[in-house]
């Protein structure tokens, strides 16, 4: 599986995914899809809120382990 998603296993890239789910009346989760190429609109209030801190976390995942921040930061 691993091979598909980096075939050509390169160093120091990432990618964000969106993955949807469904709730069943018995707040059962199922997974529907998974986007490759999620759409990052802030068309609600709550998307408005919630894609800012999920790009900030995934930067500083990918980024604070390559260029660490200050101390004092």
């Amino acid at each position: 599986m691993w091979g598909k998603i980096d075939p050509y296993k390169r160093v120091n890239t990432f990618e964000c995914f969106g993955l949807d789910f469904m709730l069943t009346e018995d707040f059962k989760v199922i997974l529907i899809e998974v986007n490759t190429n999620p759409s990052l609109a802030l068309s609600s209030p709550l998307l408005a809120r919630i894609i800012p801190g999920m790009l900030d976390n995934t930067l500083r995942l990918v980024l604070d382990p390559l260029f660490p921040p200050p101390d004092n930061f």
